[in-house]
């Protein structure tokens, strides 16, 4: 038996991407920020931060993409998935993502008013085959767009 469960709750980097597939199906992208706070050696307060890619697919897609904006904190659970993809100048990367079957929102009332941020875009994505657990068609480089 193996498990492959990945929990978090963080608050996002920039506001999601939302793309449809040549099919139709929504795949909605973020970055995700977890911090984490200790003493060092010397006693003095610290903070660390990791900076986590999520993808949502389907119907979670569209709800992400519709509801979440840059700095609202949310709960999601899904799968670590790591694949390569071919940079600009030929060159394999890879990256690791965080496929996500979850999502709540989480932060104080009147953080936000769950009211939907805007209409989200129809833009295309070239690839009309899309497994159920990774995409080759929509190019997530992380070098792109660093969101701090």
């Amino acid at each position: 038996m193996s498990v492959n469960k990945v929990i978090l709750v963080g608050n996002l980097g920039k506001d999601p991407e939302l793309r449809y597939t040549a099919s139709g199906t929504a795949v909605c992208t973020f970055s995700l920020a977890t911090s984490e706070r200790f003493k060092d050696r010397d006693g003095q307060q610290q903070e660390k931060t990791e900076w986590h890619n999520i993808v949502a697919w389907r119907q979670l897609a569209e709800i992400c993409g519709k509801f979440l904006v840059k700095g609202k904190q949310v709960y999601i659970e899904g799968k670590i998935q790591t694949r390569s993809y071919d940079d600009r100048d030929g060159n394999k990367r890879y990256i690791t993502e965080i496929v996500a079957d979850q999502m709540q929102m989480l932060g104080r009332a009147g953080d936000e008013t769950g009211q939907p941020r805007r209409e989200p875009r129809r833009e295309p994505v070239m690839n009309e085959e899309v497994p159920d657990s990774s995409y080759e068609d929509v190019q997530f480089n992380p070098d792109d767009d660093i969101p701090f």
